[in-house]
């Protein structure tokens, strides 16, 4: 199993800590938004006497009130479609054990959310990246490199939209490209859609589950971890209309039992919340977004890949290996007694040697701590480099 990228630094920053340094977290996508308190009440005043299982599949009630969610984004789907599951991962897990057998292939454009390869490796599934690139701001890689990489144990593409850690939107246009070479080769179209509220500056998300003809190969990975902040809850779901697919997950979901029943209950509570909580929050991502981008700008020798979605930034540095100036910050490098944490992008990919000069910035910080962070890195690259 390969080591997070995200979380393998921990030690490190554990051992400052210790040592009475300020360390300051861009490193994980743990949003500092305040979880919708609809979600918090529905627990706090619940009035059950069996904490009991509930339907593999998840509750009925959250499972159709979930279709009734995804109507009002237009994408049409009933209760019958969707698995609850113990958080997005789970549903990425039973996604990659349901359209794959040992050794088959899934391709994904890289970088990619470093998960992917844990999921696969867990379940015996090759990783074949196609690679995207920072100078085209992480835009879909042409469709003539995927097909490239099509062989008969090829099973899926899988893409996240918006992404993580580049924070790309797919246009309308390329999930249409991506549609078009699926169903020519008989593949399955996974989509992790788990930001589908954060997009930015006019543009909207354009889910697999909305294109047309897709109905047999579109598999939606979901959750409620970033939408509500709540990624202490657990909670995702896999939707499909292909029914062999939601079938076939249904049966890994049964080895496990049951979702988690309280968590459920403060994500069906969570659907109420407001329009009004996602234009605050969006505006503020945007706001730290901007902020991000102009400070970075700051920094000579940088290269920013400008998100336009989710809340994670890859920035290039001048440097040749970020795994060893991530570690460097938090072993030797203080400014006022502060340094910071961040992800090195290496993790992020699966080809050799790509990304070891990039790192992942998440901003979910709030603005302050988020200027003197890229202060602090900028004091921090400047004393590395020498």
């Amino acid at each position: 199993m390969p080591e997070s990228p995200i979380r393998k630094l921990v030690p490190y920053a554990e051992e400052a800590k210790k040592k009475g340094v300020n360390v300051i977290h861009l490193n994980i996508g743990q949003p500092d938004i305040k979880t919708p308190q609809v979600a918090l009440d529905a627990v706090k005043n619940n009035t059950l006497e069996v904490l009991a299982y509930s339907r593999t599949e998840g509750s009925e009630t959250y499972r159709e009130k979930l279709a009734a969610y995804y109507a009002k984004n237009d994408i049409h789907v009933s209760a019958k479609d969707i698995i609850v599951t113990t958080g997005g991962s789970e549903a990425l897990a039973f996604t990659m054990s349901t359209v794959a057998d040992n050794d088959d292939e899934i391709i994904i454009p890289e970088p990619f959310y470093a998960n992917y390869n844990g999921f696969a490796t867990a379940v015996g599934v090759k990783v074949v990246p196609v690679i995207s690139h920072i100078d085209s701001n992480f835009a879909l890689p042409p469709i003539e490199e995927f097909e490239k990489l099509i062989t008969p144990r090829t099973k899926a593409i899988l893409i996240c939209n918006p992404g993580n850690p580049t924070g790309y939107l797919y246009t309308r246009e390329e999930i249409k490209k991506l549609a078009q070479i699926v169903k020519k080769y008989d593949l399955f179209l996974i989509a992790d859609e788990v930001y589908r509220e954060f997009t930015y500056d006019g543009k909207e998300h354009y889910s697999i589950l909305q294109e047309e003809g897709l109905e047999n190969h579109a598999i939606v990975v979901d959750s409620v971890s970033k939408r509500y902040s709540m990624c202490g809850a657990r909670i995702g779901c896999l939707v499909s209309k292909n029914e062999t697919i939601t079938k076939t997950a249904l049966k890994f979901a049964q080895a496990r039992l049951s979702p988690p029943t309280y968590a459920q209950i403060a994500s069906e509570a969570a659907l109420e919340t407001p329009q009004s909580y996602f234009d605050q929050v969006k505006e503020e991502y945007v706001g730290r977004r901007d902020l991000l981008i102009q400070e970075l700008k700051k920094i000579e020798g940088v290269k920013i890949g400008v998100p336009q979605g989710a809340f994670y930034c890859i920035v290039e540095l001048p440097i040749d290996d970020s795994d060893a100036f991530a570690q460097w910050l938090l072993e030797e490098f203080r400014l006022d007694n502060e340094t910071v944490m961040v992800a090195p992008a290496a993790g992020f990919y699966a080809s050799e040697d790509h990304g070891k000069n990039q790192i992942r910035i998440a901003y979910v910080l709030d603005k302050e701590n988020l200027k003197k962070a890229v202060h602090i890195l900028k004091e921090g690259l400047a004393s590395y480099i020498g």
